[in-house]
């Protein structure tokens, strides 16, 4: 039933986020001159798949998580998306192709060995990562791989419609503050 939803949710803010899309595009060209970025992630049982989110860092930025990344990275434009959480709205096409749900643990890359072991342990890699969840609406990143893994096994242990929905709420209410990156931004 969630996979229904979240196929008809990411068609449908696809289709209709449209226009907003093809704005942030055009902004981002001008800011980085590169405005989408893909990235190898963790995915369900483990398999790799290219994340597509907004690019909010400088093209020449390390590839590492956001606890680990130097704000200085972030444009001006970055801030914005970041803040707003529109650098996660082309995650809405991994939604429509089955690599990601919009709730579930946040994908995070093959490099962060600890939180993949927690999460292994935990089962977490089992479902699909999520655009937001129980740990994004609570301010749990990933500098914190434990804390992380086992919020992610309580939130998948009880995923209801309604905790689906209410996190999807949540999340667009603006509660949690995103990926996080050192220093304030």
């Amino acid at each position: 039933m969630i996979r229904l939803f979240d196929f008809m949710f990411a068609l449908l803010g696809l289709i209709l986020g449209f226009p907003v899309l093809l704005v942030l595009v055009l902004i981002g060209l001008f800011d980085t001159g590169s405005p989408v970025f893909c990235q190898e992630r963790v995915g369900r049982y483990k398999r790799p798949f290219t994340l597509i989110k907004f690019r909010t860092m400088k093209k020449d930025t390390a590839s590492v998580a956001s606890h680990l990344a130097n704000a200085s990275a972030i444009t001006p434009f970055g801030r914005f998306l970041r803040r707003t959480k529109l650098d996660e709205l082309p995650q809405l096409w991994n939604v429509l192709k089955g690599e990601m749900s919009l709730v579930g643990p946040r994908p995070c890359l093959f490099n962060q060995e600890e939180l993949i072991t927690e999460r292994e342990i935990l089962g977490v890699l089992r479902a699909r990562p999520g655009i937001t969840g129980l740990a994004q609406i609570n301010d749990i990143d990933m500098s914190t791989p434990r804390l992380l893994a086992e919020t992610d096994h309580k939130m998948l242990e009880n995923l209801s419609l309604v905790a689906y929905f209410k996190y999807i709420f949540l999340t667009v209410a603006g509660k949690g503050a995103g990926d996080r990156v050192p220093g304030k931004h």
